[in-house]
This record gives C-alpha cells, structure tokens and sequence, in this order.
C-alpha cells in the first residue's frame, strides 16, 4: 500500500521558517517525481514544488526564493524549507506524486499569522 505521510506544520508569525517533511513507502521516492502541493480554503491544490527522481527541483512563482525542495532516499523523506513566510502562505500542504495520484494524505496545516 502505498502512502505518503505529511508532517511538520504549525502556526508561526510571517517572516518566520518552518521544514515540512513526507514519508513515502516503500521505493517511491526512486521511482517517481514527488512534489509538494498546498490547498487554502475555497481554492484548487497548487504544486509548490517539485523534485525529480534523480533530484532535479523546481518551485512555483509564487515560492521561489523562498521554500526549497529535497530529499534524502535514504530516509524515504522529502523536505519542504520555507523561510520568510507570509499570510498567504496559509494552508494545509500534501505531497503527493507529480502528476498527482487521488489518493491524498492528511496534510499538515500551516497558519502564517501577521
């Protein structure tokens, strides 16, 4: 069965960090892209970033320079680092493969106050 298990949320003030982390199964993290996707209330999923198999990142507009993507295979873990954060960043993030299967996670809930 496979599953992918967010972590690492929580309320901080904007300007503030936070190191979101997704378990994976099994070889999931060798066999496929896997990306970091975020849903605020009302509003459709939005890919946050990606990275490839062998480690190739990328990270929407609206991120860039300020979250990074990585992951250590060993661990079977992906790392999501957001520095600077702002209100709008306020959501609950998933990660889930790139293209995105139905079978989503729980999230983890990120609340950026002002």
């Amino acid at each position: 069965h496979v599953r992918l298990v967010e972590s690492g949320g929580g309320l901080v003030q904007a300007g503030g960090s936070l190191r979101l982390s997704c378990l994976a199964s099994g070889n999931m993290l060798t066999a496929n892209t896997i990306a970091w996707y975020r849903q605020a209330p009302g509003k459709q999923h939005e890919l946050v970033a990606r990275i490839t198999r062998a480690g190739a990142t990328s990270t929407a507009d609206s991120v860039k320079g300020r979250f990074t993507i990585a992951k250590d295979n060993a661990r079977n873990t992906v790392y999501l680092q957001m520095y600077s954060l702002k209100p709008e960043d306020t959501a609950v993030y998933y990660c889930n493969t790139d293209p995105y299967s139905n079978n989503w996670g729980q999230g983890t809930q990120v609340t950026v106050s002002a």
